[in-house]
């Protein structure tokens, strides 16, 4: 299970290094593939719904009761996670706007896509460096395959069917470093 958390959060690094390039391109004065940002964004919401959400009720719910230590850092990864849902959504109604050719300054929308990644970014170290560990310390077998059953088939399904959608992505995928963990 938790190598498969391991995958999931590897994958979205790569989404997020995708983000990356385009707002750089964004920031020097190029027009990106808007159509392509959409694209990602729409993913990542679709996974934070999907994936997010069960995960860190199962973990929140568990931990709380195996450690209950935990719930200061519970309440603060569901917070950053409620803000950061805020902000993609935010960029998302933002690209609604740019894609029907509505004016959208673009210096604030690099800037806006800059703060959603180094947010989205700093929650998963703190996922990685922080409630995984109490996860590996606390959860028993059960515990896992509870954890595993709240969650959907798995983000890489999701991602394949994304990559054959969109070849495009799925080649800035392909090319995206793999990240450090």
């Amino acid at each position: 299970m938790l190598t498969q958390l391991r995958q999931d959060h590897a994958n979205m690094a790569r989404m997020l290094h995708v983000l990356q390039l385009k707002q750089k391109a964004l920031a020097s004065g190029e027009r990106p593939n808007f159509q392509l940002v959409r694209e990602v964004v729409d993913y990542i919401l679709d996974y934070m719904e999907g994936f997010t959400v069960p995960l860190e009720r199962v973990c929140t719910e568990r931990l709380s009761a195996l450690a209950p230590e935990s719930g200061a850092l519970a309440e603060r990864l569901s917070s950053d996670y409620q803000a950061l849902r805020r902000r993609l959504m935010r960029l998302s109604n933002d690209l609604d706007m740019i894609l029907m050719d509505a004016v959208v300054p673009m210096d604030r929308f690099a800037e806006d896509l800059k703060a959603y990644l180094d947010a989205h970014r700093a929650y998963l170290r703190d996922e990685r460096e922080l409630l995984f560990p109490l996860i590996r310390e606390h959860f028993n077998d059960q515990d896992l395959e509870r954890l595993a059953e709240a969650l959907p088939d798995g983000a890489a399904a999701q991602l394949e069917r994304l990559q054959a959608a969109y070849p495009e992505l799925y080649a800035e995928l392909r090319e995206a470093p793999e990240p450090a963990t």
